[in-house]
Formats: C-alpha cells, structure tokens, sequence
C-alpha cells in the first residue's frame, strides 16, 4: 500500500516537473511598495511583526506555518518572482532567511524563516497605497507561546508538499476510552468578520456567548473542551481545523446563526459534509461561510488536488458515518428537548470546516438571524440552557455508540 502511495505521489508531482510554458498575466512585486518591519526595540527577543507585499494585480493566497525551524509559508495563485530577490526586500535582515520562486504549476511560494514559534494575527489584502496600481498584500503576525504555536502539520498539508510517503502523517487512531472525550467546539465568524448582522445583533457575538455557555456544560458533564476561538477574534477557516487535528479532538462541532432572506429557512438544522449538496439556499450558506478567508485573499477551492480528493474520500468513509451518527443523536436529544429544528433537520453541504477527513465534523446552524423566532431564542437564557443541555446529551450517548462500534471493527 505504501509503495501505490509513493507512485500516486510521484505521478501528482509530473505536472510541476514539465515546462514551464507561456506564463502571461502574473502579478510581479513591486520591492519599492514593500517591506518587512519589525515593532519596537530589539532586545533579542521576538517581536511582533508585519509583512506589506505590493504586487501588481490581485491574487488568492493562503497562509499557514511550519516547524523545524518556525516558518511562514505563503503560497501565492500566482506571482512572478523572477527578476526580483529576496534578499532586496527592505527589513530582511529581521528574519534568519527569507526566500521565494515558483514551486509547482499554478503556485509561488514565500517561505521566511523565524526567530521563534508566531502566530497570524491579520491576513489582508487591499488596493495599494498611495494611488499606485495593483494589491497590497499585508500580514501581521506576533510571538506567541510554543504551546500556542500552530503549524500545519496534517496530512492534507504533507500531500500539497509532496513529501516522502514515510513522512506523511498517519490519521489519529479512534478513541479508546482512556481519556475524556475531547470536542472542539468552533464558534464561527469573529474579528473583522462579524457574519451575519440584524440591526445592533453580530453573528459571531451571539455564537461566542452560545459556545462558553455550551463549554462549561460540556467541561461539568466531564468532556474535555477545545476552542478555536475565545475572543472577538479573526480565525482562517482551515487554521479551525489545524486546531482541532492539534488537539487530537474526537469531534468537531461548528456553530452558526446565520442569515438568509426572510421566509427561506428558521429552526435549527444541523449539516455534514457533502460536496453535492446543490439547493440554492446551502450554496448561498457556503458562500457565506467561506466569505471571511476569501476577503482575506485565503484561496481555499485550490487546497485539495485529485491525489488529495482520492486520499481524503477513502479517509471518510469511515469519518463521514460517525458524523451522520453524531447529527442522528443530537437530533434525536434537540427534539426530546423540545427545540425547534428546521424541517429537514440533518442535511448536507460543502462548508470547508467540515472537509477533515479525520475528525467527525458537524456544522450547527442555531437558527436564522433574520427570522424573528430563531432571533428571540438565540436571547431566550431557557433556549440556550436546553439546546446546549441536549447537544451534550447526545454527545454522551454518541461517544458511547462509537466507542461499542470501534470495538466491534476491531475483532
């Protein structure tokens, strides 16, 4: 099985080893528009940091880290960094090295190493200053913690870097019991991101009081309990997953409250991965969800290559059926409990926080801002305490199903 990997690797790095061929329309950097400052005194310590790439027309991108040593990574759709070095960026002498180029078909890179383990505080992309033509990418990053210092380390990323196959990550062996249940909870939106708006009420204020109150029921109840967000903070979609894989969580459950036009949908509904999902109101859900990272410039259509799909569906099949359980059960509590769900409650879409292939993932939409009902639950302190009180249930009762089914597949 191994030695099909590695061929199925090699025969996905074929297309980065041909010719180049016509490159036409690239965006370029302008150095003069550019620069890597670093903020106050240095005192030998890592300081907090800012990136300004001025190039000359718009581009998706996506950042992420890696260890070994800590590194930013930047892969860019694309620039064209020949005839430009790295070494000529004004504030490269900030960082132990620094180094960019082309790295496959379609794809540049930046690649800059740090003094110490960081962490991605704003990711935008904007006009350029001062009048001058093209985009100004602008990444501000700060030191963080080593426990705090988040790479991307998984199993997606080592197939979209093409390493050897004994490097690349196995998926975390299924729960045994030994330790508590660990559920990341990802209370969507945040930061410059607000989601959705109804006058003075934001959408990732009402998720974030929603998901402290849903955590300390969880942590009473004996589950561990893993945030990808504690604060008004703007966190990338696929970093939300990178947290979850970090943490080794059993379950992934994403919040939301979101809006649509008034009539098209109230009620609680719960959702599942399913990439042909095709009614318009999903497609109008996804969107929105995704909106946050493609302001951003993050490119996220381009993260899985064929390999990767291939790789990643095989991964699912056994994932993909504990997240059906998973909704099975919390629909089942929700109802017990008298909540109000949409009327077709558990349905599919292609949110890209329930792409992992390793985690049971769930989207939770809480209800609909824009229907006048959802609103007034989603304030009701009864509503909040009964709809957390049964999600908890129902992760009980799933963790219990699951544990008895993962026993069973293994004699």
């Amino acid at each position: 099985m191994r030695w099909l990997f590695a061929l199925l690797l090699v025969w996905l790095a074929l297309p980065a080893l041909a010719d180049d061929g016509a490159r036409s329309a690239l965006a370029t950097v302008d150095l003069a528009g550019s620069s890597l400052t670093a903020e106050g005194r240095d005192r030998g310590r890592p300081r907090p940091m800012e990136l300004r790439l001025t190039i000359s027309q718009p581009v998706p991108y996506r950042v992420y880290f890696l260890d070994g040593p800590p590194r930013l990574v930047v892969d860019f759709r694309e620039i064209d960094f020949s005839g430009t070095r790295a070494g000529d960026l004004p504030g490269r002498e900030l960082v132990p090295a620094l180094r960019w180029g082309r790295f496959r078909s379609g794809w540049s890179r930046l690649v800059m190493e740090l003094p110490g383990p960081y962490a991605l505080r704003t990711a935008v992309q904007r006009p350029a200053e001062g009048g001058a033509g093209g985009a100004l990418v602008k990444l501000r990053i700060e030191p963080v913690d080593a426990t705090e210092f988040v790479t991307r380390g998984n199993a997606l990323s080592a197939l979209w870097d093409l390493p050897k196959p004994a490097e690349v990550t196995p998926l975390p062996p299924r729960r045994t019991g030994r330790r508590p249940l660990r559920v990341a909870i990802d209370p969507g939106h945040g930061g410059h991101d607000p989601g959705a708006q109804v006058g003075a009420i934001y959408e990732a204020a009402v998720l974030l009081g929603f998901a402290r109150e849903l955590t300390e029921i969880l942590t009473r109840a004996g589950f561990e309990v893993v945030a990808t967000r504690k604060d008004d903070s703007f966190i990338p979609l696929e970093r939300r997953m990178t947290i979850a894989r970090t943490a080794q969580a059993d379950l992934f459950i994403s919040l939301h409250a979101d809006a649509l036009p008034a009539g098209e949908a109230a009620g609680l509904s719960i959702y599942v991965w399913n990439p042909q999902a095709d009614d318009r109101a999903t497609r109008e859900l996804a969107t929105r969800h995704d909106r946050a990272d493609l302001l951003a410039g993050l490119d996220l259509s381009g993260t899985d290559d064929q390999i990767a799909d291939v790789l990643m569906d095989l991964a699912r099949t056994e994932t993909h059926p504990r997240s059906q359980a998973f909704a099975k059960f919390a629909v089942s509590e929700l109802n017990r409990a008298g909540i109000g769900m949409h009327s077709r409650p558990v349905r599919g879409a292609a949110f890209s926080v329930l792409k992992s292939p390793d985690i049971p993932s769930v989207l939770i939409e809480l209800g609909f801002l824009t229907d006048a009902g959802d609103r007034a639950n989603l304030f009701d302190p009864d509503w909040r305490a009964r709809t957390a009180q049964a999600l908890a249930r129902a992760i009980s009762l799933w963790a219990q199903d699951d544990a008895a089914r993962a026993a069973l597949s293994r004699r």
